[in-house]
């Protein structure tokens, strides 16, 4: 059987007779997952998502990405938190590091930038000028369309899209992630038919990446989207068993409980590979927004090695005794260079001559390892065997079973997030944001008066027909710019 994902947690702390203690438990919350995603209420869609995913959907991905490639020179991805993360995680995970700034005829594919995923009006307006002149397409991607920080940025870039193309041509060149049937962007969507791709019901921001929601723009970029879902697929399989002796996800699940009730409050995922960046962000926010909750859960944050060893690394090594570490190895670099000597050595280098680069990353790695655990922080290693498609398809599905057994044991729903909509009710009222309440009653009053007025009623195909009109002629391509 491939082994391409392996978790080693010989230096974490807790033998293997400790959480098999709770192998029971485990088999338990397994069989409550499993049950609750045949149900199309809860969202557990991605548990059986690789092997159940729409071939058709898949088909209009790689079609409409073939159409981006052909005619934009930059995909422009509006969307926060699930809506982008994963895909940005996937993307730069896999592509050249500096593939936003390489020439076009040596990416082959849009540059993929992002947007949404603040309030800066900086940052929105250097991106207009960072986009200048150059053809582009967009990719919105939100569940309601309400969200604030996506949907102000689809505003603006689809007046900007309008104002370029006008209307017709800009139709064509927006791409709508959303609700299969209900919410502000999917009435937008249908308003003005625009291309559209079906955010599964039962499936959450979080854990969506492998469905429509990161695979549109994974596929823009020219990344083998079908290997990614293999991978899943694989992992689907192999993590489909029970037993807590041979499920690595579970042990991961169980053994960071067990750290937690030895007041290890604090997780550290550690790369050596600065393609994995957001990757990281990806998995804080897949822990943080699933475990956080009735002052429970491990503080999910994250760090680069060797980099952050010049800057954390004190702090770890010596400070409070409260975090341990989860380290992503890439067993098998996909480049590599030879030290070569150097006559001076003034550097005192010389006694790595004929070394590889990856070598030393390495053995930087097993030093610190070895460091911290006799610091006090527990240490668990996941190790792929190659960075593509399909080891990252299966790393991806590994951390979110991992993710939903953890959540389950600890007691939470690592399903919902209420506590993030505590800042969006402050922010709301102190912008004066008119209560729903307030908006329906309007509307039934509007709706009374009509009636009074007794005004004749169209048949419905005319007045939708009028209506559409008068949206568009509201939306004519308007000039100016955004003010700085």
């Amino acid at each position: 059987m491939i082994q391409n994902v392996k978790l080693d947690f010989k230096n974490s702390g807790i033998e293997e007779k400790e959480f098999m203690q709770y192998a029971d438990e485990v088999a338990e919350a397994h069989d409550e997952l499993h049950k609750k995603s045949k149900s199309k209420t809860e969202f557990l869609g991605w548990l059986e998502w690789p092997t159940k995913y729409d071939k058709k959907e898949l088909e209009k991905i790689k079609k409409s990405a073939k159409k981006i490639q052909e005619d934009s020179e930059i995909l422009l991805v509006i969307g926060i938190g699930g809506s982008y993360l994963g895909a940005r995680a996937v993307i730069e995970a896999l592509t050249h590091t500096f593939y936003n700034y390489l020439p076009q005829d040596k990416r082959k594919s849009p540059q993929i930038l992002y947007v949404g995923n603040n309030l800066s009006p900086n940052y929105i307006n250097d991106l207009i000028d960072l986009i200048g002149n150059k053809d582009l397409s967009i990719n919105v991607i939100s569940k309601s369309g309400t969200t604030t920080e996506p949907a102000i940025a689809f505003r603006i870039f689809r007046e900007l899209l309008e104002n370029k193309y006008g209307i017709k041509e800009a139709r064509k060149r927006i791409y709508v992630t959303t609700d299969k049937k209900e919410g502000a962007l999917k009435q937008i969507a249908d308003e003005e038919d625009y291309t559209t791709f079906v955010i599964p019901a039962n499936i959450g921001g979080r854990y969506s990446v492998l469905s429509p929601v990161g695979l549109l723009p994974i596929a823009v970029a020219g990344l083998d989207i079908e290997k990614l879902l293999e991978g899943a697929k694989f992992a689907e399989e192999k993590y489909s068993d029970k037993n807590l002796k041979y499920n690595d996800c579970y042990k991961y699940a169980i053994i960071r409980n067990l750290l937690y009730k030895d007041k290890k409050h604090i997780e550290i995922l550690v790369s050596y590979e600065p393609k994995l960046h957001y990757l990281i962000e990806w998995w804080k926010q897949l822990f943080g927004e699933s475990e956080g909750k009735d002052g429970k859960g491990i503080y999910p944050t994250g760090a680069e090695f060797t980099t952050d060893l010049h800057s954390l690394g004190q702090y770890i090594q010596e400070g409070r005794r409260n975090l341990f570490e989860t380290v992503i190895n890439i067993k098998e670099s996909a480049t590599d260079i030879k030290i070569k000597t150097d006559e001076d050595n003034l550097d005192e280098l010389n006694y790595l001559v004929n070394k590889g680069l990856d070598e030393v990353n390495k053995k930087a790695m097993e030093g610190t390892i070895e460091a911290h655990v006799e610091g006090g922080v527990p240490n668990m290693l996941i190790t792929m065997d190659k960075l593509n498609e399909y080891n990252l398809g299966h790393l991806i599905y590994f951390f979110e079973k991992a993710c939903a057994m953890s959540g389950t044991l600890l007691g939470v729903n690592p399903f919902n997030q209420p506590g993030v909509e505590k800042y969006k009710a402050n922010m709301f009222k102190l912008l004066g944001k008119p209560e729903k309440k307030k908006v329906a009653e309007k509307a039934k009053k509007q709706i009374k008066s009509s009636k009074e007025g007794k005004r004749v009623k169209e048949p419905k195909e005319k007045k939708e027909e009028k209506e559409k009109e008068k949206k568009v002629a509201k939306r004519k391509p308007t000039k100016g710019k955004h003010e700085k």
